[in-house]
């Protein structure tokens, strides 16, 4: 008689290490919650609202405290004084409260009708408090020895308010109004273009460039290192550094480019390259270009050295030329990283932001979706648009990715 085995991978062994491996996965994966998905949902929960920038702090009552009157003896008048605010400018606080202790050596007058005074604890009812709604608590009244005797500051102690109000970010009022009047935006088809050009003939320039730059250094010279050091300046230099050299050299009134142009007679007068339609955008595009075109050239440069070069000489033999080499045996061997490199780049250049804004700010219909984020949320205070903005980005790029990895499984099955 046989003894049953149980299926591979079910055993108690095989459960001890699944619970194991999930052990040893839960802070990687907590990390990943807090790090990309909460704010991922954070992105889609504001996107749905109508926040403004004002409206990121919650709504509640500020008070400042001072005695008033500056009293330096013993008897002289005070006015102990509040000042209270509404931090919302539009939403409503209901049920203000306001509790603080009496200053030592403060003797009250007469009260503020809103307030009590029980032993030295005063209590203040203010009722609702309207959006920017702004009140003044002011009690007579007289100082003694003690006052000055313990150095009294009302600072000391912080008055406690208490409010209710409604909070945007924590509520239940959703609407699409950001994405209707996202796409309804004259604006947004030519920043969805300005977009799509800079970052597919960007990508594309750079692993254009970056293949040709491998191609050249594929072999052994004199002056090999140094040369590829140079090549690898532009993108281990500072954006900062770099972008403000492109502009000091392509500036219309005193750039070096444009006075070599005009004293070689290759233009009539300064060109603005940076501040011009379309030749903005097209001068992003190549500084994007020559910025990240070393990243391809380090990819592609590793891959070509690692080729066998015995169907090289066999080529060779068979009177193969150049670009029959190239064609039939090198391209074939560097797909797969050319693959990885465009939809690395491709989605890096679709993000791109600091590129940009530091060459034009977004002028001269260079205006991407990530500068159309910032334009959004922090120059006209909307934060919902901003988000909803960020949300067309990240779906843009999930379908990007998606008929990516779909067309190259099916090249593969072919």
């Amino acid at each position: 008689m046989t003894s049953a085995v149980p299926p591979k991978g079910t055993g108690p062994l095989a459960r001890r290490e699944a619970r194991l491996a999930w052990g040893l996965l839960l802070p990687t994966l907590s990390a990943v919650a807090l790090v990309v998905i909460l704010p991922l949902l954070a992105i889609f929960w504001i996107s749905v609202k109508p926040v403004e920038l004002a409206d990121l702090r919650a709504p509640a009552p500020v008070a400042s405290e001072q005695m008033r009157g500056r009293p330096s003896d013993a008897g002289d008048d005070a006015t102990w004084q509040f000042r209270i605010r509404n931090s919302s400018p539009e939403e409503v606080i209901t049920g203000v409260t306001l509790r603080d202790a009496l200053p030592l050596g403060f003797m009250p007058g007469e009260i503020d009708p809103r307030c009590t005074l029980s032993g030295s604890d005063l209590f203040c009812d203010l009722g609702d408090l309207d959006g920017g709604q702004r009140e003044t608590i002011a009690i007579e009244g007289t100082v003694s020895q003690d006052y000055f005797d313990n150095e009294t500051d009302v600072d000391d102690v912080e008055p406690v308010l208490t409010g209710e109000a409604d909070f945007i970010l924590t509520n239940a009022e959703f609407t699409f109004e950001n994405f209707a009047r996202l796409f309804d935006s004259r604006d947004f088809w030519a920043v969805i273009w300005a977009t799509m050009f800079y970052t597919i003939v960007g990508t594309i320039g750079a692993l254009v460039v970056g293949l040709f730059a491998a191609l050249l250094l594929n072999r052994s010279f004199r002056g090999q290192g140094i040369l590829r050091g140079f090549f690898l300046f532009p993108y281990v230099a500072p954006v900062i550094a770099v972008a403000f050299s492109w502009v000091i050299l392509f500036d219309p009134f005193s750039g070096s480019v444009n006075a070599l142009l005009v004293q070689m007679g290759v233009a009539e007068s300064s060109i603005n390259f940076f501040g011009e339609r379309p030749l903005a955008l097209i001068m992003v595009t190549v500084f994007e270009i020559w910025r990240y075109f070393p990243l391809s050239f380090l990819f592609i440069l590793a891959r070509m050295q690692s080729i066998d070069t015995d169907m090289y000489e066999a080529a060779d033999m068979d009177g193969a030329s150049p670009f029959q080499k190239f064609r039939y045996l090198s391209l074939p061997q560097l797909m797969g990283i050319l693959s990885v490199l465009f939809l690395l780049r491709f989605i890096w250049t679709f993000n791109k932001f600091d590129d940009i804004f530091l060459l034009t700010g977004g002028n001269a219909g260079t205006r991407t979706l990530t500068v159309n984020v910032y334009e959004q949320a922090f120059e006209l205070s909307n934060i919902g648009a901003g988000a909803a903005v960020a949300v067309v980005i990240l779906l843009c790029l999930l379908a990007f990715s998606w008929g990516f990895f779909r067309f190259m499984s099916r090249e593969e099955g072919l």
